[in-house]
Formats: structure tokens, C-alpha cells, sequence
């Protein structure tokens, strides 16, 4: 009991804690883009700006503006590196978490009924002890639909 107590414990935690990293790390990437967006256009109005002035302010400008456009490139490949390599993985995760659930759900189910089974046997041995062969008869019924669920599964 103790480790299923325990398996459904980490798998609740890895759920809840994983949801809430995918979320902040999207929400980071999206303010991470949504700043590169703003950048961009300020780039393109220093270079407006720039056409309407003197040629040694246009110059001046237009460095500037392809300074700026540099560092949008790096926060491009920010935003890229950090969907590729830390969103998309974590987002795996969910898929195995919930994987994970259905098994500890499926093991459950499994191990409930074979707890009826035993429970029903013990009854039956109880209301009629001397029925011996009726009480075999269905231990070895539960031994091999145990058995082939462990198969089938397997």
C-alpha cells in the first residue's frame, strides 16, 4: 500500500510541477518574442528616422538600428533554442506522466479484483468448509485468470 501510495504521490507531482514549468517557461519564451516583436519595429523606425536626417546622423542611425537587429537576432534564437530544447521535451513529459497514470489506474483495477476474488474464496470457505473441491476448483480458476492477466499485460 505504501508504494502505491508513493507511486501516485510522484506522479502527482511530476503532473502538477511539470504543468506549472511548461506554462512559465512558455510564458517566458512568449515575452521573450513578443520584446524581439517590439525591437523589430523600433529598428525599423530608427532606419526611418534615419533617411529624414543629415548623412553623418543617417549613418550614426543606421549603425544603431543594425546593432539592435543583432540582438534580436540572438533573442530569435533565445525564443527558437528555448522551444526546441526545454518546452518540447517538458511537453514529452506530459505525455509519459499520463502514460504513467493509466498504468498505476490499469495495476489498481488489476489488483482490486483479485482482493475481491480472495475475499469472496475466504467467504465461500467459511459458509462451507468441507466443500473442499468447489473451494480448489475455484482457487485454480483465479490462479490462472491472474496468471493470464499477468500475460496479457505482459
Amino acid at each position: 500500500i505504501m508504494q502505491r501510495a508513493l507511486g501516485q504521490n510522484t506522479v502527482n507531482n511530476a503532473e502538477k510541477y511539470f504543468g506549472q514549468f511548461c506554462v512559465l517557461l512558455a510564458a517566458y519564451t512568449r515575452k521573450a518574442a513578443g520584446l524581439r516583436d517590439k525591437a523589430d519595429l523600433l529598428v525599423k523606425q530608427l532606419l526611418d528616422f534615419a533617411n529624414t536626417e543629415n548623412p553623418e546622423m543617417r549613418t550614426t542611425l543606421k549603425n544603431f538600428a543594425e546593432e539592435l537587429a543583432k540582438v534580436q537576432d540572438y533573442r530569435q534564437a533565445e525564443v527558437e533554442r528555448f522551444e526546441m530544447k526545454v518546452i518540447n521535451p517538458l511537453r514529452l513529459y506530459g505525455t509519459q506522466i499520463k502514460q504513467t497514470r493509466a498504468e498505476i489506474k490499469k495495476f489498481n483495477k488489476v489488483r482490486n479484483n483479485e482482493i475481491k476474488q480472495l475475499e469472496k474464496l475466504e467467504r465461500l470457505r467459511q459458509k462451507s468448509p468441507s466443500d473442499r473441491h468447489t473451494i480448489h476448483f475455484r482457487e485454480c480458476l483465479k490462479n490462472l485468470r491472474a496468471g493470464a492477466a499477468r500475460w496479457c499485460s505482459g
